[in-house]
């Protein structure tokens, strides 16, 4: 019973951030990127206070636990998030989804310059080349050749994958040995985004919004559930499943994030961006030892 609870997490974790690029861009519509991640991180950090408390967690008390908390933060949170909302005004939601895909090979290559013991292996090595195939295959080569407009916003958003990838290392590295409790981790981290976010207000937040039905639906999903609820679910998958398994969510996100792009947003999609997608996929299951042939001599 237990088990089929912790598969309904998985499965409701990959559905909130697969919808969360379809929030974006219906945010974006009405709202600049920085006022986005400021609705964004706010809701976050209301929905994560309340599991807070309804749980009787344990906020941290060591000052240092707090200051790498606060670089987590704008590794995690508050850049690519930023990052995200600005591509989204050149490219669909389904293309972010699937270039969102490649945050595991991001994570891999940093780990293996800030985490002591981790290392490149083989595998790590011929998964970051799928990466970087399923990658061009997803712009395009002839995009990459022409620099078309939509170029720098898929380059922007592979940097907010790097900066996802730089965050789990420096997670990894600085603030899991410390066996901090999950949630309170995503609590302290989404609330100084929103800290940080607030203080920006008077640059984030424009003038005049046009504050529909559809715009704050939006915001409070891809906050309170694309934010909050998905990093509870996601510590509840880790905790009973292991890290390793719980990444597996990568597979689903891109997958809901085209579906939600196509039925609700009507936006199109070409044959090499999926195909891209799942070359990316394919690396990472290499990457991850889940892909195995047999050597020519045990053939």
């Amino acid at each position: 019973m237990r088990d089929s609870g912790i598969a309904v997490s998985f499965v409701a974790a990959a559905c909130f951030w697969g919808a969360s690029f379809m929030f974006i861009k219906v945010g974006i519509e009405s709202m600049s990127p920085l006022a986005v991640t400021w609705s964004r991180m706010l809701f976050g950090a209301v929905a994560l206070l309340i599991l807070m408390t309804a749980r009787r967690a344990r906020w941290p008390r060591d000052p240092a636990v707090w200051g790498h908390l606060a670089v987590a933060s704008v590794l995690f949170c508050v850049v690519p998030f930023s990052l995200f909302g600005w591509a989204e005004q050149s490219i669909s939601s389904g293309l972010a989804s699937i270039l969102n895909a490649t945050t595991p090979i991001m994570a891999a290559i940093f780990a293996a310059f800030i985490v002591p013991g981790d290392r490149l292996t083989r595998s790590a090595l011929v998964g970051i080349a799928f990466g970087i195939a399923g990658v061009v295959t997803i712009i395009g080569p002839g995009a990459l050749l022409s620099g078309h407009s939509s170029l720098s916003a898929e380059l922007v958003i592979l940097g907010a994958t790097s900066c996802y990838g730089l965050a789990f290392a420096y997670q990894r590295r600085f603030v899991t040995p410390r066996g901090l409790d999950g949630l309170t981790v995503a609590a302290v981290m989404v609330g100084m985004g929103a800290l940080i976010m607030l203080a920006l207000s008077p640059v984030a937040m424009p003038m005049h919004a046009d504050l529909s039905p559809k715009l704050v639906g939006s915001m409070f999903g891809l906050g309170v559930f694309g934010t909050g609820i998905a990093y509870w679910l996601n510590t509840r998958v880790i905790d009973a499943w292991g890290a390793a398994n719980a990444a597996a969510v990568t597979y689903l996100i891109p997958f809901i994030g085209v579906l939600l792009g196509i039925v609700v947003l009507s936006e199109p999609l070409r044959w090499n961006q999926p195909l891209g997608g799942l070359v990316v996929v394919l690396g990472i299951l290499v990457m991850h030892g889940r892909l195995r042939w047999r050597s020519t001599a045990a053939a």
